[in-house]
């Protein structure tokens, strides 16, 4: 097969033979999604049934691709898609997977077309870069499937699909509002997008929600991937007497530094305390496995429609990681409660803030404000 990017690899678990095409489309859509094809909108917070079909014809096997931003290495953002992509390639015998890591933004579009192409039935678009290519590419080709993970734009054969991290961020915040003594939070942020801007917020307002005298300081690295920015950037936070380190990277460095300074660290995306030792509190985890699971049984049994893809803890898309061992007991049944609250649906993260009466769509792709809590502005 051609060549589909930056240190292309390969799994093959069956030699099933490809089957090129998907035919009539289907219309029933994946239980508690949202949205609906060729629409930027962002559904609300509730779910509901999409509506919009196209994609699968209910063929004996198929096969899908998933384009990486960066390599999926032991921890972060795309380990924990590729760690997503293996499950499901272990659990299906009808089911080929490859994978394309460390795809700039620029050539997105060229390793699309190429898996579509090369007859897969199902590409995945793993980085919020990749919404605009992938939304082109897929007006051409409608008898294929894609599906955008954290975008906002959609047509009759291409889903979205994010989950609400933001209850898990929440968590972690409530145990830093509790594990402070210096009242002063620290986060290590990428981009100042709404995604990330999402985050900052549900964890402060969790910290905020158990100590009314914390607030957060942020710093902006303006990177997925770049340890050295990171951790310059968390020993920044530390000097201006943080003690309570949280992070939006791929990469561990913003934990070790707190670490090396003795203070709490929650990490991002996986399980990061071998890196901050008897100073990890916990991080907010993904586990991709709970999407990629059903999308690729209605894709093949033709049922797969266009949709919005939300879900939270109580699907375990979203979660926490396990706590660190020197975690008080007090924090641990603190956070459990609040955990239980938001999985039944009684607890709200943005009550009480100025999100409150904003529409799920605006929180999702327009947040770019800061709660009270946090000090300073989102950057421009």
């Amino acid at each position: 097969m051609t060549d589909t990017g930056p240190e292309r690899r390969v799994s093959r678990r069956t030699t099933l033979k490809l089957l090129g095409g998907l035919g009539a489309a289907g219309t029933v859509g994946l239980a508690g999604c949202t949205g609906g094809g060729g629409d930027d909108g962002g559904g609300d917070d509730s779910g509901g049934g999409g509506n919009s079909s196209g994609g699968g014809s209910g063929a004996d096997g198929i096969s899908a691709a998933w384009i990486y931003i960066s390599e999926p290495g032991d921890l972060g953002w795309s380990w924990a898609h590729d760690q997503g992509r293996k499950a499901v390639d272990e659990q299906f015998d009808w089911l080929d997977t490859d994978f394309s890591s460390g795809v700039a933004p620029a050539d997105a579009e060229r390793v699309t077309r190429e898996y579509t192409n090369n007859g897969y039935d199902v590409v995945f678009g793993t980085s919020f870069e990749y919404m605009d290519p992938m939304y082109n590419v897929a007006e051409e080709n409608p008898d294929t499937v894609y599906e955008h993970c954290s975008g906002y734009r959609t047509r009759e054969n291409m889903g979205r699909y994010f989950g609400r991290m933001y209850q898990a961020r929440y968590l972690t915040g409530v145990a830093a509002g509790m594990a402070t003594e210096a009242d002063t939070l620290g986060y290590v942020a990428a981009f100042p997008i709404p995604e990330v801007v999402r985050g900052i917020n549900a964890f402060t307002l969790g910290a905020a929600s158990v100590n009314d005298a914390v607030t957060t300081k942020v710093r902006w690295t303006n990177d997925w991937y770049d340890p050295t920015v990171e951790q310059e950037a968390a020993e920044s936070l530390i000097e201006q007497g943080v003690d309570v380190m949280a992070q939006h990277q791929d990469s561990p460095a913003a934990v070790r530094a707190a670490a090396d300074a003795d203070i709490w660290a929650t990490g991002y995306d996986a399980p990061m305390a071998e890196f901050a030792g008897d100073n990890y509190l916990t991080s907010p985890v993904w586990d991709w496995e709970v999407f990629y699971a059903p999308t690729l049984e209605a894709v093949r049994s033709g049922e797969w429609s266009s949709d919005f893809y939300y879900d939270g803890l109580d699907s375990g898309v979203v979660a926490i990681d396990d706590w660190g061992e020197q975690v008080p007991d007090d924090i641990v049944s603190e956070v459990e409660s609040r955990r239980s609250a938001l999985r039944s649906g009684d607890l709200d993260v943005w009550a009480g803030s100025q999100f409150s009466d904003e529409s799920a769509q605006f929180r999702f792709q327009e947040m770019g404000s800061y709660v009270d809590a946090v000090e300073g502005s989102v950057p421009n």
